[in-house]
């Protein structure tokens, strides 16, 4: 898979590629990150200038479409050029303002063979130039950072890992974080026993169908503990169903007991 990062801050994306897992990834051919300077396209080269004031006045400058316009055809002509539709890459502009950023998403991204991710900077982008390239608004949380690279970077990161052989055992990217909608089970390691706290004893046993039917139950746990806007969504079997429910009842009981909050699966969950 191919990632296309224009930004003004090339190194940025470069340094953060090449290193662990990404960096192993791009050696063996599983992904490709390409920067490119948008500055490279600015008719004001010599100055390097890709922004203005804003018309109407205001704080900040804003992203000449111009430079990003001219970019993104290089970027697509390139795309051209090594034998695949540059029309048909998908342009992500990192926004706040976007859809936001999830597993699914990556799940689906993952499938392309080419993206293009705008970074923008400063007050933001010239709203033809979104029109323009045909951007698709992408958030990956409700704040605002000074720039995109860091965005694209975290796309970049989560998408590659869903690609074949980015991980090497390649069941690590299915059954973490979100799968099934689930937050993951707790993990443990040597020794069996640190500072008087043990494994539980069911991880020792051998009995592969007995831990995977645990590490599901404490996966419900914990998503309806720190998560429960996600439990209404989760993939559950009918047995999973009857224990998300006496889960529910069985921490009603105790917050009934202590006077903390509802359980019920509002946004608002419930104090541990």
């Amino acid at each position: 898979m191919n990632f296309h990062v224009m930004t003004l801050f090339p190194d940025m994306i470069m340094s953060a590629a090449s290193g662990s897992i990404l960096g192993r990834a791009q050696k063996s051919g599983l992904i490709n990150v390409n920067a490119v300077n948008i500055r490279d396209y600015t008719d004001e080269r010599r100055r390097g200038r890709c922004d203005d004031y804003p018309y109407g006045g205001g704080a900040g400058m804003v992203m000449q479409a111009q430079p990003i316009c001219d970019c993104c055809d290089a970027v697509r002509r390139m795309i051209d050029e090594e034998g695949r539709s540059g029309s048909s890459a998908r342009v992500i502009y990192m926004t706040p303002q976007g859809r936001t950023f999830t597993q699914a998403m990556a799940a689906e991204l993952s499938r392309e063979e080419d993206l293009i991710l705008l970074c923008g900077h400063y007050e933001g982008i010239d709203e033809r130039a979104l029109e323009l390239i045909g951007t698709e608004n992408v958030s990956i949380g409700d704040y605002v950072l000074t720039g995109g690279e860091l965005p694209a970077l975290v796309m970049i990161d989560c998408i590659s890992r869903l690609i074949p052989g980015v991980l090497g055992g390649d069941e690590s990217a299915l059954i973490e974080t979100f799968h099934d909608n689930l937050l993951e089970y707790p993990q443990y390691t040597r020794p069996e026993v640190y500072k008087g706290l043990h494994v539980p004893e069911i991880l020792l046993s051998g009995h592969h169908e007995n831990v995977e039917k645990w590490r599901r139950e404490r996966s419900i746990e914990r998503t309806l503990r720190y998560r429960p806007d996600l439990i209404g969504s989760a993939v559950l079997n009918k047995k999973e169903m009857r224990f998300l429910e006496e889960l529910k009842r069985q921490l009603q009981e105790e917050t009934d007991a202590s006077g903390e909050a509802d359980i019920s699966g509002s946004k608002e969950g419930f104090k541990a």
